[in-house]
């Protein structure tokens, strides 16, 4: 299932529901339906960029094992997957866009 998120300060943004949800739960929100108020977008940019650095730090462990192992077959291609501050800058856009010109964010609407 798709979540669009939508703003009057920015364009809406479209994420699958398996995305969204970690995202949404950090903020202490229902993946179906909610709003983000005007006034809850500092707090949640600051969750946000909290959550990123932590993942941060775990993704680059993940790519470091996996580095390793490819041991002495550089030929095996590894597939990255995507990160978490790459899923979520989309949002955080939406999110610094709606605290500045003090707009609520809504989805399931």
């Amino acid at each position: 299932m798709l979540v669009i998120f939508k703003c009057k300060a920015a364009g809406n943004i479209i994420m699958y529901e398996e995305n969204a949800k970690p995202i949404l739960d950090l903020l202490g929100k229902e993946v179906k339906q909610g709003i983000i108020l005007a006034a809850e977008t500092g707090n949640a940019i600051v969750k946000l960029e909290e959550e990123i650095a932590r993942r941060s730090v775990i993704e680059e462990q993940e790519k470091a094992e996996r580095e390793a192992s490819l041991g002495d077959n550089p030929k095996r291609e590894i597939v990255e997957p995507v990160s978490f501050a790459a899923r979520v800058y989309p949002l955080m856009d939406m999110l610094k866009r709606a605290q500045k010109k003090n707009k609520d964010i809504v989805w399931g609407v």
